[in-house]
């Protein structure tokens, strides 16, 4: 072999080898609104947030309880924010339940009862810095399902969707927090 087919030969692997080492750094960009961002997240401005009960204006109040935890929990485990009382806190999260139904998706062909049904809850939410009183966020309508079989052979308890729920509902709440920073 030459040295000319020698070259030739091993410049496709050195070309692949180099497009695929450029690639990811063409593929970013620092702003997120134009496509893929190697950027934070979260804004870098805050450190804490405080997380207080939602208020309740829907009929099943377990929720309000267990919505407030999962919240807590996605904040420390998803977010750079520590969640602290309000009195120190750089932001705060308030909302409101504004609705909680529940609404048969399928009933039993033989029985005429409810085999699944939806457990939904709509919240109202803003994210306020506590140092502008301003909304950093504000939402309203925000809403999340779960669905559960409530019949025989399964028979799951309401709260297991209650449960789906609250975890749902936070997991979107804390990402709907993300912005272009």
């Amino acid at each position: 072999m030459t040295a000319r087919q020698a070259i030739r030969a091993a410049f496709p692997p050195l070309l692949l080898s180099a497009f695929m080492l450029l690639m990811p750094l063409a593929s970013c960009t620092s702003n997120p609104s134009q496509g893929y961002a190697s950027g934070a997240m979260y804004s870098s401005k805050f450190r804490s947030v405080a997380v207080p009960l939602f208020k309740n204006n829907g009929t099943d109040r377990a929720v309000q309880f267990q919505l407030g935890d999962a919240l807590v929990k996605e904040f420390e485990q998803m977010t750079p924010y520590k969640v602290t009382p309000e009195g120190r806190a750089d932001t705060v999260l308030r909302g409101t339940i504004t609705r909680v139904d529940m609404n048969m998706v399928s009933q039993s062909l033989g029985t005429g009862l409810p085999e699944e049904m939806a457990f939904a809850v709509t919240v109202d939410f803003e994210w306020m810095d506590m140092k502008t009183g301003k909304p950093i966020i504000s939402r309203s309508g925000f809403k999340s399902t779960a669905v559960f079989v409530a019949s025989l052979p399964n028979n799951q308890p309401i709260d297991l969707a209650r449960f789906a729920v609250a975890q749902q509902m936070a997991r979107d709440i804390v990402a709907s927090l993300q912005g272009d920073w």
